[in-house]
């Protein structure tokens, strides 16, 4: 296990090993930038190799490793982060900004994404498949088995640091792959904890590598043809670029979005709303699935922005270690300051700002705006901040319009009593999933989770990411005549 103190690095976790480096990697708090949440190390080239060498030799292990020893290691992955569940909320809290709430129901999901994991590990079902369509096929059949790929190179965002990054090591131990992870720079402490549980979990020597590691090493990684699989989870631009760089490999990336929902005039405006709240000014609006554009009947328009905007006046901001706390900052104040930018952009534009709309260093407050065109940056691209645009609708087609002209297609939401309009949005919306009567930042762990357009390429939760980390393989069977 690694030894940690207040006054020492995090060591990184290299093929079950706890290693240093000469590059130290500070960890800033956001809420407090002059007091770092703590430090670790950036890998080395060299050490980069070492892991992925590793993970090569360790995937003849893991590969053989019955369902069963797969699934109660998974098990014990998740048991131990439910042990150290307010360790980890706190360590999410200093590091990323998330309030404390917040980040203890991450470490929750967290759990749960390893226990699915052992659960999907035992029942990766094939199916026999009849072959006797013609007189010449006579006496066969088919039997399908999924094989695991090989070992995965996995990127993980800064805005779930846990949740995400398990994601992707979850079902790879699941499928019986190995992985070697680049957690973000920004917060790499949670998963160099979490590497502490994966080591007393019994995981294969080699099998998973945690390290935090430059862009240019990252590169390399992206293009490394000994990994079978690429998960990268993060911005638009860089996925898609990473794409162009994978080789050969299969690529699953879970992109950005710019969440639509739609508020019918049957729909419940008192659900709506505080559901809306918690979907648009969560973790301070960084989320891939957050609620960035609104679209209200015009019928119900006065009544719900009356209600919108009193209840994220009534929002808390301020420190996310503080339980009462419920926006904290943002990442750090470069994201502060592009948010400012954007804003001020809408203005200029001809939008109105109904609440916030300015930056107090790391800090932005609930943002409301309307009247804004659908050219500015907060309409037309990802804000991933906590800000909102409303427009009004009069006929439902034009408010799933509205919706799909959008260069993203993640997820969106309807909120309707109407179910020919809740069949309208599923059919018309392109998106990955349509939530109806709730927001579309709703996610639970064991459903197939991704996006369309620019929002990404496959799906994960844990039965669909197994999918693309393994083979499917047919055996034929023939009788002989």
């Amino acid at each position: 296990m690694a030894i940690v103190t207040a006054s020492r690095p995090h060591p990184i976790f290299l093929a079950g090993r706890w290693v240093e480096s000469p590059a130290v990697l500070e960890v800033a708090n956001p809420a407090d930038p002059a007091n770092p949440a703590g430090a670790t190390y950036r890998a080395m080239p060299e050490q980069y190799e070492e892991a992925v060498e590793a993970a090569v030799r360790a995937f003849e292990v893991t590969r053989h490793t019955p369902a069963y020893e797969r699934g109660a290691m998974l098990r014990r992955i998740s048991a131990g982060i439910s042990e150290r569940r307010e360790e980890l909320g706190r360590l999410i809290s200093l590091e990323a900004g998330k309030p404390i709430r917040d980040a203890l129901v991450e470490v929750d999901r967290a759990a749960l994404t390893f226990r699915l994991g052992g659960e999907e590990a035992e029942r990766m079902y094939g199916e026999t498949i009849p072959l006797d369509l013609m007189a010449s096929s006579k006496g066969r059949i088919g039997v399908t088995r999924r094989f695991p790929v090989g070992p995965v190179a996995a990127i993980s965002p800064f805005n779930f640091p846990l949740n995400l990054a398990a994601h992707k090591i979850s079902p790879a131990l699941a499928a019986g792959c190995t992985v070697v992870l680049k957690p973000p720079s920004k917060d790499p402490l949670v998963m160099l904890t979490i590497g502490e549980i994966i080591e007393q979990a019994g995981v294969p020597e080699g099998a998973v590598s945690i390290l935090p590691m430059a862009r240019e090493l990252g590169d390399r990684m992206v293009s490394d043809d000994r990994f079978k699989l690429l998960t990268f989870t993060g911005s638009p631009a860089v996925g898609w670029a990473m794409k162009a760089k994978a080789g050969r490999k299969r690529v699953v990336l879970e992109l950005g979005g710019n969440a639509g929902v739609i508020v019918d005039r049957t729909a419940n405006l008192d659900w709506a709303v505080r559901r809306i709240l918690v979907g648009a000014f969560s973790y301070s609006g960084q989320v891939c699935i957050s609620v960035q554009r609104i679209f209200v009947h015009a019928d119900v328009m006065d009544a719900f922005l009356e209600q919108f905007i009193a209840g994220a006046k009534a929002l808390r901001l301020g420190d996310p270690t503080d339980p009462a706390t419920d926006l904290g900052p943002m990442v750090d104040e470069k994201a502060a300051l592009r948010t400012q930018a954007w804003v001020d952009e809408a203005v200029r534009m001809g939008g109105r700002v109904l609440l916030g709309g300015k930056a107090d260093g790391t800090f932005f407050p609930p943002t409301v705006l309307v009247d804004t065109p659908v050219e500015a940056k907060v309409c037309s691209a990802e804000a991933f901040a906590p800000l909102v645009v409303v427009f009004p609708f009069n006929d439902i087609g034009d408010a799933i319009r509205q919706v799909n002209a959008s260069f993203f297609g993640l997820q969106a939401g309807i909120f309707t009593n109407d179910l020919a309009n809740s069949w309208q949005a599923f059919n018309e919306v392109e998106a990955g999933g349509v939530i109806v009567n709730d927001i579309p930042t709703y996610r639970i762990d064991h459903m197939p989770y991704g996006g369309v357009k620019d929002s990404g390429l496959g799906r994960e939760g844990l039965r669909w990411s197994i999918e693309d980390m393994t083979e499917l393989r047919i055996m034929v069977v023939a009788q002989p005549a």
